[in-house]
């Protein structure tokens, strides 16, 4: 198709080829994409009833976006997607830098060309992926670097300062006819943000004072955490006056969406192992993270990012992929021995309320960690109905387990536990979701045995010993 394309201004106005604003082509393309049932962000999970009708009015408004909310909520992964709203290749002004349209050019090389060609003048096709500029917004940021500014070397070879022809452009002239991200708009100074005013309500920029004026036609899209979460900047307010649609992001609201968005997004497609992870699991892992999100020692300012959710559980299956390969075993099943692993991908992505020094951090996780355990135990059992067990433990007998105990010699020192096997056996069925392996089989039942026993424990009713990854569990 790329050859078939016009290649001049000629050949370009006998297509008939129509001028259109980027706006009014995203808004083309997101209507035929919602009359054809097609998704506009296919990989953001828990946004469908909340934020996309938000975006999707917005743009269908033709407004200037800020997608507002705290770490990890998928802002940054959402603006770059709309650029799937753009058409597949666009005509600019051949050698062009900013873009010009054939047929209504704003950079004074390309008036000048397209006057003294004509119909000959040379063009060619853009992708969508060329027109999508983005710039993370520091306290380094100036206004030459996003508007442009005078080029000193082009005034010294004979042009005068105020010709447009002794201008450098900045990235937002360069984004002519496509979509410009500025991410984390507060913090921006407030001086640059302030030279965005005239880019987002009249369309133009001026460089350096100078009468040159660039008619722009662009969508301006943002990202910002509220303004309480740092102190390192705000949005001006005549800033955000000027901006269509501010749309709020938030974090998954029910467990089953966070879990749903942790598969689709933590990496566990692993080359030579099987990997089953019982889904009571990958419960703890998104509940860890839900608790976090509510609790009076994180800074709830500052967010508990989903990231760590996605972390966690990549963890969680690399410490059983690597007791697997000490052991030699075919099958990679989690269990309660790994969860303390979450702890090095839990780090960092919590701001506490309190004092992080002597490891109050680790304290808090492990605590989170905890109270996460005993939530889906709660789910499944009650933990009344293991009096036999906790009986067991009452007459003086403990039990030894290590994170890099082999499946087998797990389900091996479950036979001296009276019913505990039985009781495993049955919710392990529950979760295997299908597995006929023995060794899976053998593996499912330490996993579920373990929860089981840290279950108890942390309802009181059996104490644990921890020392260098080994846990003793007596009463």
């Amino acid at each position: 198709m790329a050859t078939e394309r016009p290649r001049t201004l000629g050949e370009l106005r006998a297509s008939g080829y129509r001028m259109e604003s980027v706006k009014d082509e995203m808004r083309r393309n997101l209507i035929a994409r919602i009359r054809q049932g097609r998704p506009l962000f296919p990989d953001i999970l828990g946004y469908e009833d909340t934020v996309l009708p938000q975006v999707q009015n917005a743009i269908l408004s033709k407004h200037d976006l800020l997608f507002l909310g705290l770490r990890g909520q998928a802002k940054t992964r959402m603006l770059r997607q709309l650029v799937h709203l753009l058409d597949e290749a666009i005509p600019i002004v051949e050698g062009s830098e900013v873009n010009d349209h054939p047929y209504a050019p704003i950079s004074k090389p390309a008036r000048d060309r397209i006057a003294a060609l004509g119909d000959e003048t040379p063009i060619t096709w853009i992708g969508r992926e060329q027109r999508y500029n983005e710039k993370l917004a520091t306290p380094d940021v100036t206004i030459a670097d996003l508007i442009g500014e005078i080029d000193m070397i082009k005034h010294a070879e004979g042009r005068y300062l105020s010709s447009e022809l002794t201008m450098h452009f900045g990235l937002i002239p360069r984004t002519n006819r496509g979509i410009f991200c500025i991410n984390e708009l507060p913090d921006l100074a407030p001086k640059i943000q302030v030279g965005l005013f005239n880019v987002l309500e009249e369309r133009d920029v001026q460089i350096r004072g100078y009468p040159v004026r660039l008619h722009l036609d662009l969508c301006m899209v943002f990202s910002a955490n509220p303004e309480d979460y740092t102190n390192r900047g705000r949005i001006v307010t005549p800033l955000k006056d000027r901006i269509g649609s501010v749309v709020r992001t938030h974090y998954p609201l029910t467990r089953e969406i966070g879990i749903a968005i942790n598969d689709a997004h933590a990496w566990l497609e692993r080359d030579g192992i099987r990997l089953a992870i019982p889904h009571y699991f990958k419960e703890i892992v998104e509940e860890t993270a839900r608790l976090a999100r509510t609790s009076s020692h994180v800074n709830q300012l500052s967010g508990v990012s989903v990231r760590m959710s996605i972390a966690n559980l990549e963890n969680l299956v690399s410490n059983a992929e690597r007791r697997a390969l000490i052991h030699g075993e075919n099958w990679v099943v989690p269990r309660v021995g790994d969860l303390p692993h979450l702890l090095p991908s839990s780090r960092g992505k919590l701001e506490l309320t309190l004092s992080e020094d002597d490891g109050q951090e680790d304290q808090l996780i492990g605590r989170i960690l905890g109270e996460a355990v005993k939530n889906i135990f709660a789910q499944y059992f009650d933990p009344k109905e293991f009096r036999s067990v906790v009986d067991y433990f009452e007459t003086g007998h403990a039990l030894e387990l290590s994170d890099l105990m082999p499946a087998r010699q797990v389900v091996e020192r479950l036979e001296s536990v009276p019913t505990l096997r039985k009781r495993a056996e049955q919710f392990a069925r529950e979760h295997q979701d299908g597995l006929t392996d023995p060794e899976a089989r053998e593996a499912a039942l330490a996993a579920a045995a373990e929860f089981i026993l840290e279950g108890l424990h942390v309802h009181n009713k059996l104490n644990k010993n921890v020392k260098q990854g080994v846990r003793l569990y007596r009463r």
